[in-house]
């Protein structure tokens, strides 16, 4: 089985049903595939998009309070720093690309059927940036 190198944490918010779309720079012919979701060792800044990034002028923020899960994504995101908080360089989870649709030279990774591992692992292969071998 193939496993997709994700960083964190994106990948924890794959396996929480928050983030359906992961957005690439190329198609994927594994579609309708169970693949594995490999939670990345990176821990330096993103790099730079390769693509261009448009900028709201116009958010409004809402006079109600934010729901819990939006304060606690905002909470683990402020500490994503620390190695306690998501794992990094394990398999953390499986997903299916449902369909691949593309916008603005980038193309979205639609997932579903995500599953988050019963036992974190460490692959005996050397990840790749994108699709490898794990084990």
């Amino acid at each position: 089985m193939r496993a997709l190198s994700i960083r964190q944490p994106f990948a924890e918010l794959i396996l929480r049903g928050i983030k359906t779309v992961e957005y690439r720079t190329r198609r994927t012919t594994i579609i309708g595939e169970r693949f594995l979701i490999y939670a990345t060792q990176h821990k330096g800044p993103m790099p730079t998009p390769q693509w261009p990034v448009k900028k709201a002028d116009n958010i409004i923020v809402p006079d109600a309070p934010l729901p819990a899960w939006m304060v606690e994504i905002a909470e683990q995101l402020k500490l994503i720093d620390s190695d306690a908080i998501l794992p990094r360089g394990v398999i953390v989870g499986s997903a299916v690309i449902d369909r691949v649709s593309s916008a603005d030279q980038m193309f979205a990774w639609h997932l579903t059927d995500i599953e988050r591992a019963t036992e974190l692992r460490k692959p005996t292969r050397h990840p790749q940036p994108v699709w490898f071998e794990p084990f």
